[in-house]
């Protein structure tokens, strides 16, 4: 039976997933199932910030490069670089081409390889091209759009953990919340997402008519369908190459997601 999370799982989601001033008081695998589900909820509060930091430099005068760097910064900011730092760890892991082991002992290294280094600037281009992409179109469309990404990242995470996905390692973040998601919960968690951004999209469709706002919800329900499917393939060849998951391949399947989401939203 699928029960609503409690406030330990939301006050577990934002301790654990962002630098908001909330005091995880409980780290059992309960409130660690809560957590993970209310995983979007932390993403919606990091979207709204980054996509304000955007519309508050284009408010100013500033053009839509500037402000996508800034709605690109603030997630890293609010998460103080860990989704970032596990999406360069796990590129080093699999880039390594060495057996699990020492593919784990790699990424647990406090420096960048050459591999993570690639993925950290790929990624980062990608995402500033996107987001300014967005705003030329309409600030509406870059405010969705760093909604929308930073939230699908976050339910990425919520299917990462779920029921079946073993850890790679006895300890750590990934395993405190690996398989705490019931597989119905993280499905209804992705339904929830989809239909809410795809409502968003509707409703705040920079062309206000109605076949506009039924495309631009299309387009959306698809960007976050897309992101959690693109960061489903790097969760299931992480499995297979290092025997589970960790906090570095959460993290990984986060920027995955959320890059995603946004080369799909500027796609047409």
């Amino acid at each position: 039976m699928l029960r609503t999370p409690s406030p330990d799982g939301l006050r577990f989601a934002f301790g654990t997933l962002t630098v908001f001033p909330v005091k995880v008081t409980r780290w059992d695998r309960e409130a660690a199932r809560g957590g993970m589900l209310c995983a979007p909820l932390a993403g919606l509060a990091v979207g709204l910030a980054a996509a304000a930091a955007g519309l508050l430099l284009l408010f100013l005068g500033a053009g839509s490069l500037l402000a996508a760097v800034a709605t690109a910064a603030v997630p890293a900011v609010l998460t103080r670089g860990l989704h970032l730092d596990g999406l360069a760890d796990t590129a080093d892991g699999l880039g390594s081409g060495k057996p699990a082991e020492d593919a784990l002992r790699i990424m647990k290294q406090s420096d960048i390889g050459p591999f993570g280094v690639l993925a950290l600037v790929f990624v980062l281009f990608a995402q500033v091209a996107a987001l300014a992409q967005a705003y030329d179109g309409s600030w509406a469309r870059g405010a969705l759009a760093a909604v929308v990404s930073a939230t699908a990242a976050r339910l990425a995470l919520t299917l990462a953990a779920r029921s079946g996905v073993p850890a790679a390692r006895p300890e750590g973040l990934g395993a405190a919340v690996a398989g705490v998601v019931p597989v119905v919960g993280a499905l209804a968690a992705t339904a929830v997402v989809t239909a809410a951004g795809a409502a968003a999209a509707a409703l705040l469709g920079p062309y206000g008519g109605l076949y506009d706002g039924l495309s631009e919800a299309v387009r959306t329900a698809l960007a976050v369908l897309c992101a959690v499917a693109v960061a489903e393939l790097l969760l299931r060849h992480c499995v297979r190459r290092f025997g589970g998951v960790t906090g570095d391949v959460f993290g990984g399947a986060a920027e995955t997601a959320a890059t995603t989401a946004l080369v799909v939203l500027a796609l047409g």
